[in-house]
Protein backbone atom coordinates (compact mmCIF):
# COMPACT_ATOMS: atom_id res chain seq x y z
CA UNK A 1 0.00 0.00 0.00
CA UNK A 2 1.50 3.31 -0.81
CA UNK A 3 1.96 6.53 1.40
CA UNK A 4 -0.93 8.45 -0.96
CA UNK A 5 -3.14 5.14 -0.47
CA UNK A 6 -3.01 5.49 3.41
CA UNK A 7 -3.50 8.89 3.63
CA UNK A 8 -6.58 8.74 1.80
CA UNK A 9 -7.45 5.94 4.41
CA UNK A 10 -6.86 7.78 6.71
CA UNK A 11 -8.68 11.10 5.98
CA UNK A 12 -11.38 8.86 5.24
CA UNK A 13 -11.63 7.70 8.95
CA UNK A 14 -11.09 11.12 10.06
CA UNK A 15 -13.90 12.77 8.21
CA UNK A 16 -16.63 9.95 8.94
CA UNK A 17 -14.92 10.29 12.96
CA UNK A 18 -15.88 13.83 12.80
CA UNK A 19 -19.16 13.51 10.78
CA UNK A 20 -20.45 10.80 13.31
CA UNK A 21 -19.25 13.16 16.78
CA UNK A 22 -21.08 15.88 15.20
CA UNK A 23 -24.45 14.14 15.44
CA UNK A 24 -23.44 14.50 18.97
CA UNK A 25 -23.42 18.02 19.51
CA UNK A 26 -26.00 19.66 21.17
CA UNK A 27 -28.78 21.28 19.70
CA UNK A 28 -30.47 24.38 21.81
CA UNK A 29 -33.82 25.17 21.02
CA UNK A 30 -35.76 28.62 22.20
CA UNK A 31 -39.44 28.70 21.81
CA UNK A 32 -42.04 31.10 22.89
CA UNK A 33 -42.83 34.51 23.50
CA UNK A 34 -40.88 36.62 26.48
CA UNK A 35 -42.27 39.84 26.33
CA UNK A 36 -38.57 42.30 26.72
CA UNK A 37 -38.58 43.15 30.11
CA UNK A 38 -38.25 46.96 29.16
CA UNK A 39 -41.61 46.65 27.99
CA UNK A 40 -43.38 44.30 30.92
CA UNK A 41 -41.45 47.20 33.31
CA UNK A 42 -44.03 49.80 31.67
CA UNK A 43 -47.18 47.54 32.09
CA UNK A 44 -49.22 49.33 35.35
CA UNK A 45 -51.58 47.07 37.05
CA UNK A 46 -54.37 49.02 38.42
CA UNK A 47 -54.04 51.38 35.34
CA UNK A 48 -53.67 49.63 32.04
CA UNK A 49 -56.26 47.39 30.43
CA UNK A 50 -55.94 44.34 27.93
CA UNK A 51 -55.61 46.60 24.67
CA UNK A 52 -52.46 48.50 26.32
CA UNK A 53 -50.97 45.12 27.58
CA UNK A 54 -51.51 43.56 23.94
CA UNK A 55 -49.85 47.04 22.26
CA UNK A 56 -46.78 46.75 24.62
CA UNK A 57 -45.81 42.78 24.80
CA UNK A 58 -48.18 41.74 22.16
CA UNK A 59 -50.28 38.15 21.97
CA UNK A 60 -50.18 36.20 25.03
CA UNK A 61 -48.63 32.34 24.50
CA UNK A 62 -51.56 31.21 26.20
CA UNK A 63 -54.84 32.02 28.56
CA UNK A 64 -56.53 30.43 31.01
CA UNK A 65 -58.27 27.05 30.89
CA UNK A 66 -61.31 28.44 32.49
CA UNK A 67 -61.85 32.53 31.80
CA UNK A 68 -59.84 34.81 29.77
CA UNK A 69 -59.12 36.97 32.73
CA UNK A 70 -55.20 35.38 33.30
CA UNK A 71 -52.83 35.46 29.97
CA UNK A 72 -49.46 33.89 29.85
CA UNK A 73 -45.97 34.71 28.06
CA UNK A 74 -44.58 31.76 28.04
CA UNK A 75 -40.58 31.13 27.05
CA UNK A 76 -38.67 27.92 27.35
CA UNK A 77 -35.14 26.64 26.10
CA UNK A 78 -33.97 23.16 25.65
CA UNK A 79 -30.89 21.33 24.61
CA UNK A 80 -31.43 17.87 22.85
CA UNK A 81 -28.00 15.78 22.02
CA UNK A 82 -28.90 13.24 19.15
CA UNK A 83 -32.26 11.30 20.18
CA UNK A 84 -31.86 11.46 23.87
CA UNK A 85 -34.86 13.38 25.70
CA UNK A 86 -34.20 17.31 25.92
CA UNK A 87 -32.78 19.11 29.38
CA UNK A 88 -34.48 22.73 29.77
CA UNK A 89 -31.97 24.79 30.83
CA UNK A 90 -34.28 28.11 31.14
CA UNK A 91 -38.02 28.44 31.27
CA UNK A 92 -40.17 31.70 32.28
CA UNK A 93 -43.34 32.45 32.71
CA UNK A 94 -44.95 36.34 32.83
CA UNK A 95 -48.33 35.67 34.21
CA UNK A 96 -51.22 38.96 34.16
CA UNK A 97 -54.31 38.69 35.92
CA UNK A 98 -57.06 41.08 34.69
CA UNK A 99 -60.28 41.98 36.88
CA UNK A 100 -64.05 42.12 35.85
CA UNK A 101 -63.67 45.12 34.06
CA UNK A 102 -60.42 44.06 32.36
CA UNK A 103 -57.88 46.09 34.11
CA UNK A 104 -54.69 44.53 35.04
CA UNK A 105 -54.65 43.36 38.83
CA UNK A 106 -51.74 41.50 39.42
CA UNK A 107 -48.57 40.56 37.81
CA UNK A 108 -46.10 37.54 38.26
CA UNK A 109 -43.15 35.91 36.52
CA UNK A 110 -41.84 32.00 37.52
CA UNK A 111 -38.87 30.49 36.67
CA UNK A 112 -37.51 27.37 35.92
CA UNK A 113 -37.20 27.01 39.45
CA UNK A 114 -41.03 27.06 40.20
CA UNK A 115 -41.92 24.19 37.66
CA UNK A 116 -42.91 20.69 38.77
CA UNK A 117 -42.56 17.50 37.12
CA UNK A 118 -45.81 15.46 37.07
CA UNK A 119 -46.88 12.12 36.09
CA UNK A 120 -50.06 11.64 34.64
CA UNK A 121 -52.21 8.82 35.49
CA UNK A 122 -54.38 7.21 33.04
CA UNK A 123 -56.20 5.07 35.41
CA UNK A 124 -57.33 8.17 37.92
CA UNK A 125 -59.16 10.24 35.37
CA UNK A 126 -62.69 9.18 35.72
CA UNK A 127 -64.48 9.03 32.49
CA UNK A 128 -68.44 8.86 31.73
CA UNK A 129 -70.82 6.31 29.87
CA UNK A 130 -70.39 2.72 29.73
CA UNK A 131 -67.74 0.10 29.56
CA UNK A 132 -67.90 -2.36 26.62
CA UNK A 133 -66.36 -5.57 26.09
CA UNK A 134 -64.58 -6.96 22.92
CA UNK A 135 -67.89 -8.11 21.57
CA UNK A 136 -70.05 -5.27 22.01
CA UNK A 137 -67.38 -3.07 21.06
CA UNK A 138 -66.94 -5.38 17.22
CA UNK A 139 -70.67 -5.94 16.90
CA UNK A 140 -71.98 -2.27 18.19
CA UNK A 141 -72.63 -0.70 15.23
CA UNK A 142 -74.14 -3.57 13.41
CA UNK A 143 -77.78 -2.85 12.30
CA UNK A 144 -76.91 1.26 12.83
CA UNK A 145 -76.17 2.28 9.29
CA UNK A 146 -78.29 1.88 6.11
CA UNK A 147 -81.84 2.83 7.81
CA UNK A 148 -84.29 5.10 5.12
CA UNK A 149 -83.08 8.53 4.55
CA UNK A 150 -79.40 7.34 5.14
CA UNK A 151 -79.07 6.72 1.00
CA UNK A 152 -79.01 2.67 2.16
CA UNK A 153 -76.43 0.07 1.41
CA UNK A 154 -74.39 -0.06 -2.03
CA UNK A 155 -75.23 -3.45 -2.28
CA UNK A 156 -79.15 -3.57 -1.06
CA UNK A 157 -81.69 -3.02 -3.89
CA UNK A 158 -82.07 0.69 -4.44
CA UNK A 159 -78.71 1.65 -2.64
CA UNK A 160 -76.03 3.80 -3.99
CA UNK A 161 -74.63 1.17 -5.97
CA UNK A 162 -77.59 0.48 -8.28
Amino acid sequence: MTVREKLLILGTCASLGAGLLSGCAPIVDSRGNLPDPDAVLQVQPGIDDRSQVTKLLGSPSSLATFNDKTWYYISKKTSRVAFWTPDVLDQEVLMIKFDDTGVVSDMKVYGLENGHDITPDPNITPTYGRELTIVQQLLGNLGRFGGSGTGGNIFSPGGAGH
